[in-house]
């Protein structure tokens, strides 16, 4: 049997993979691998294969199976056509054996949280939208949910961490997305978890942004913006994994996007509705108060922006968060 090493979880037609069973997979040749879903990176002798949207982080291009340093195999999983509320609980119940919930209160981690019955976790400064917002939320759903209010200085601290991993660490709002997740990380590794459930991925896959609203060519846009999840991935994992942990997408689960996908444009944002396929499936799971609000986006909902303007203004940088920013990445490089 091949050395195996995997991070994640592997499935196959609906099914979880163990150890075991991808092991003998693998026994058969790498091309054996190509039809598994999941969030995976697996090495195993020279060989390294990563998940079709590359949600683990790894060497190879997402979707790619290489060995000895070239491609041999693309993961492409062919899981049976279903509807999209088939697929969203489907994906959310692969993912529930384990972990936690960041959980705002909105539509997108709503329907997780109500579908994967775990922990949930929400970031929220003192007074915050989300704070308030996730409280009545949780209580109205029944839910276990521990509210993380970080001071001023454990802000500080952590966007000293964080500009040291992400990519583009003088964004402001790059840098106070990753800042707010960090929080919901640090709280998953102070309870033994490495898998943390988001909602990252709906918005693009149903037009869940305000600009959607007013867009000249809403198609074209939604699929820009989902290329770009690869990237925003990049971000949010190097941030869980400063705690030992990573996000899962049940939103970027191959039945999901591929029902999604399905729904035309015009029928994603429909009059005046944003993520209206999405907000449908909701209202039969959850309470439609829930599967019906409009959130903030959680930088500015969870009070960390605000909390990175002081921080900015008190060190000498009164309008400007990315000089704050750059200083700080300047004195991390330095030592």
């Amino acid at each position: 049997m091949p050395t195996m090493n995997l991070k994640g979880w592997m499935e196959h037609d609906g099914v979880r993979l163990s150890p075991v069973d991808v092991e003998r997979m693998l026994g058969e040749g790498p091309e054996a691998i190509a039809r598994c879903g999941g969030e995976f990176a697996l090495v195993w002798d020279d060989c390294i294969a990563r998940d079709t949207f590359g949600i683990m982080p790894g060497p190879v291009p997402p979707g790619t199976v290489y060995c000895s340093g070239r491609e041999v195999a693309r993961i492409a999983p062919e899981p049976e056509v279903c509807t999209l509320e088939e697929a969203i609980v489907a994906a959310v119940g692969l993912r529930s054996d384990e972990g936690v919930v960041a959980f705002s209160g909105g539509v997108d981690s709503g329907l997780v949280a109500h579908l994967a019955h775990l922990p949930c976790v929400t970031v929220g400064i003192g007074g915050s939208h989300d704070a308030g917002w996730a409280a009545k939320a949780a209580r109205t759903m029944g839910l276990d949910l521990t509210t993380v209010s970080p001071t001023e200085d454990e802000v500080a601290e952590a966007l000293a961490r964080v500009v040291r991993v992400i990519p583009d660490p003088t964004n402001p709002v790059e840098a106070s997305i990753a800042t707010t997740l960090y929080f919901v990380a640090a709280w998953a590794e102070d309870h033994g978890h490495t898998r943390i459930l988001a909602g990252q991925g709906a918005d693009e896959l149903f037009g869940g942004y305000a600009r959607y609203l007013t867009s000249p060519d809403l198609a074209t846009e939604l699929e820009r913006d989902f290329a770009d999840l690869g990237r925003q991935g990049t971000r949010d994992q190097a941030v869980a994994a400063l705690h030992g942990a990573y996000f899962s997408m049940p939103y970027l689960d191959i039945r999901v996007v591929r029902a999604a996908r399905a729904i035309p444009a015009a029928e994603r944002v429909r009059g005046g509705v944003r993520k209206y396929p999405l907000r449908v499936v909701a209202e039969r799971h959850i309470p439609p108060e829930i599967a019906r609000a409009e959130k903030k986006a959680m930088q500015y909902g969870s009070g960390i922006w605000r909390a990175m303007q002081r921080l900015a203004r008190n060190n000498g940088y009164k309008k400007s968060v990315q000089g704050y920013l750059t200083e700080i990445s300047r004195a991390q490089h330095d030592y």
